[in-house]
């Protein structure tokens, strides 16, 4: 008898361990087949800060959880040199959305809880440290800290493409990136963050690679054409049913309610960062373009959108962007964009034409990059067809994964690519005179590094 009470004993202790570990419902057949890390719990995952307010004194974060958590909290406080700088966290209550993954087909059906706060009336230029829970169950504290109102000297990193592969060969890339530039204030991600727009495995597998990364960068995500999916077949192709409940960005009300949370404006310290969806809509999208450009007198204006508006990969053709924003970027003198989409490397520039020395006076410095593993061909002879737009090939590349990291101080624009392995690719300084808004463009070229391409032209 005494044996089979040991038995039983020793059987019940391993279910207890067993059991604790899992989550919520993991009995629950919606679990079936899934990692442990697309699970959800009560526990706080995907945690994600985004620009949605004056970064000088605002930041938007938001977090998923299982549906058991009806009620959540996020608390913040200055950060301190030892932990009692949480005795003085301000508590805010957050917005629940529910969100069913059953809405796509190809997902396990089970009910998840996303919940956002937007933190108010920080202080600029400050470290704070905040986590999110349910008051039981509690993130880490995180900290990031506030921009300066005033301009400041800012550093930030640019990612094309994620896409393919994503847990596997693109979390070395953020990670790279991120002990390259781990003060970067923020973070631009150009597009098709994912392959398949509604798939929480893709997703889920994005969180993961970026990990606590995404919770100190705050992420300015930019909608590339693989946000846009089919529901059900011969249906119109949507925005990921994902986006709006997992990030929290501007509302621009002046568009159509499809652009919402895929078109915005973000000013950080001087810098205007127009983020524009090139997949939807793109008339009534110029009219905004035009509106945010004109309007304003930042030291530098950045524009990211997904498809490249001179696309270097073969057969690739953005026409509608060459034809009608090109001209509003040379009107009211964008320094920068920012794009992916073509799984290339590419920099070029827009010269004046009045002067000898097309880069001692020049309008637009155009980037193309690819973060991801998916990799095109260069379209050499589509590259020398742009120079009728006036377009300056400085610098490609190929089969190759890249990050990019640009600071900015005093009077210069410092733009730099890197390769997956950290290595320096290519640099480009820009040093702008504010009065007068003339610009000067040097490149600085590596020879040493040998890539699948490396072409200058």
């Amino acid at each position: 008898m005494k044996k089979y009470n040991i038995i039983f004993i020793f059987a019940f202790a391993f279910y207890l361990s067993t059991n604790a570990q899992k989550p919520t419902n993991f009995h629950d057949d919606h679990y079936i087949g899934l990692h442990h890390w697309e699970i959800p719990s009560k526990d706080p995952d995907r945690i994600i800060l985004n620009f949605n307010g004056d970064p000088s004194s605002k930041r938007a974060v938001t977090w998923r959880t299982d549906s058991s958590v009806k009620k959540a909290i996020a608390q913040i406080a200055l950060a301190g040199v030892n932990s009692s700088f949480a005795d003085n966290s301000e508590t805010y209550t957050a917005s629940t959305e529910q969100f069913d993954l059953g809405l796509y087909k190809s997902n396990n059906s089970y009910v998840v809880h996303y919940h956002s706060v937007i933190f108010e009336n920080l202080k600029e230029n400050s470290l704070y440290a905040y986590r999110v829970g349910d008051g039981d169950n509690w993130s880490e504290w995180i900290q990031f800290k506030t921009a300066n109102k005033n301009y400041s000297p800012t550093q930030f990193v640019y990612f094309g493409d994620a896409q393919n592969d994503v847990l596997s060969h693109w979390s070395r890339v953020i990670r790279m990136a991120y002990q390259t530039a781990p003060n970067a204030s923020f973070v631009i991600h150009a597009g098709d963050l994912v392959d398949t727009a509604h798939r929480d495995y893709e997703w889920a597998q994005w969180f993961k690679a970026g990990g606590f990364i995404h919770s100190q960068w705050t992420a300015i995500p930019v909608v590339g054409n693989h946000e846009f999916q089919s529901l059900i077949r011969s249906t119109p192709k949507r925005l990921s049913v994902q986006w709006r409940p997992q990030f929290t960005l501007p509302v621009e009300k002046t568009l159509d309610s499809k652009l919402y949370e895929t078109v915005y404006s973000v000013n950080y310290q001087d810098i205007l960062i127009v983020v524009i969806n090139s997949t939807d809509l793109l008339e009534e999208q110029t009219e905004y373009i035009k509106d945010k450009l004109s309007s304003s007198n930042a030291k530098w204006k950045i524009v990211t959108c997904h498809h490249s508006v001179f696309s270097p990969a073969k057969g690739r053709n953005f026409e509608y962007a060459r034809k009608y924003w090109k001209p509003l970027f040379d009107k009211y003198g964008v320094d920068l964009v920012l794009n992916g989409h073509d799984h290339t490397y590419a920099r070029g520039h827009i010269p004046v034409k009045s002067t000898d020395n097309d880069k001692l006076n020049f309008k637009t410095l155009y980037i193309t990059s690819v973060s991801g593993p998916k990799q095109y061909k260069l379209g050499l002879n589509q590259i020398k067809g742009y120079s009728s737009d006036g377009y300056k090939s400085d610098k490609l590349g190929e089969q190759t994964q890249f990050f990019q990291v640009i600071s900015i101080e005093n009077d210069q624009l410092i733009y730099t690519a890197y390769t997956a392995t950290g290595n320096e690719y290519d640099r480009a300084v820009i040093t702008k005179d504010f009065s007068s808004g003339i610009k000067t463009l040097k490149s600085v070229s590596y020879t040493h590094l040998t890539l699948p391409t490396n072409r200058e032209v």
